[in-house]
């Protein structure tokens, strides 16, 4: 086996079973991954515009996530408004259930994380990051992890939401 067959089939094997250990775990909590992604994003990074938001998400690159933002809109668990710095724009934020959720889905996060990091003790965890890093840049869903990473260590209290011309100024400083 070339390592590059080895390793995409590693990455197709630990995404697998991370994910059905996530998604059973949300299976409770009456909401799927994606839509977990969703409330996550819009909790370290909303209010959000649907285009702002589509830029940080793994789980929907290079597609708008109307559909999905619609699913939680109709469970209540999302809010539309209209953008007081442009009201040409739509924010999103998560209501008062799904900021609930969102609670019970960082716990969830937060155990997978702590599984998965007994799993790689005393392993050489950073430069497999630099690695996955360098492989993942060369794809849209890498571009979204690293702005998602970007805005994480940048992480100041945010006071108003972002509008669309302001999330694009983003978007293009970190490709």
């Amino acid at each position: 086996m070339r390592p590059a067959e080895e390793l995409r089939y590693l990455i197709l094997a630990i995404q697998r079973e991370g994910n059905r250990l996530f998604a059973s775990e949300l299976r409770p909590l009456g909401v799927t991954p994606s839509q977990a992604e969703v409330l996550r994003v819009l909790s370290d990074h909303g209010p959000l515009t649907l285009t702002a938001l589509g830029d940080l998400l793994v789980c929907e690159t290079g597609n708008s996530p109307s559909r999905l933002v619609d699913r939680l809109v109709a469970h209540r668990l999302v809010q539309r408004d209209v953008d007081p710095a442009d009201r040409r724009y739509i924010t999103l934020v998560l209501t008062p259930e799904g900021k609930g959720v969102n609670r019970r889905i960082a716990a969830v996060e937060h155990r997978l994380y702590s599984t998965i990091d007994a799993h790689v003790t005393d392993q050489p965890v950073d430069e497999t990051l630099r690695t996955l890093r360098s492989l993942a840049s060369a794809f849209p869903a890498g571009h979204a992890v690293a702005r998602r990473r970007d805005l994480s260590a940048d992480a100041q209290p945010q006071t108003q939401p972002q509008t669309q011309s302001q999330t694009q100024s983003q978007t293009r400083t970190t490709r």
